[in-house]
């Protein structure tokens, strides 16, 4: 497992960019981690790297799912905190979106950890001060 330290929500956002230059369509990221940990922080570093506008981030929490334009791949951004039952999620297209050629970022996924293929990246942010952040890749 790899570990990235950072130091601000500026930090993480970079962090994300900086793995979005690896992307190439298809990816899974579960991001997991306490409120307030980064999740949607790296979430808008992802989408920024990938050519989207990091200002149109914004946790998913009521809609369950975003998507972004102006991407150079299709992004769906994910927040599981709401859903009660990992059979909620066929509501949702849950798997049409596994087959979608584009990259996946679920907030909360440890929720329904038995819901993602085995080529998924969970990422696990742990909060270590009021800034710093530890982002555990696995």
């Amino acid at each position: 497992m790899d570990t990235i330290i950072s130091n601000s929500p500026e930090e993480t956002l970079h962090i994300g960019t900086a793995l979005a230059a690896d992307l190439r369509g298809g990816e899974i990221l579960a991001l997991c981690g306490d409120l307030g940990a980064g999740k949607t922080h790296f979430a808008k570093g992802i989408v920024s790297g990938l050519g989207g506008d990091a200002e149109d981030v914004t946790s998913p929490t009521f809609t369950l799912v975003h998507e972004y334009p102006g991407c150079r791949l299709p992004v769906f951004h994910f927040d599981f905190y709401r859903l009660e039952a990992e059979s909620e999620l066929r509501n949702i297209g849950w798997d049409d979106y596994l087959r979608e050629d584009g990259v996946l970022l679920i907030e909360w996924a440890e929720r329904f950890p038995d819901a993602f293929p085995p080529s998924t990246r969970f990422i696990h942010f742990e909060i270590t001060s009021e800034n710093g952040r530890l982002l555990h890749f696995s």
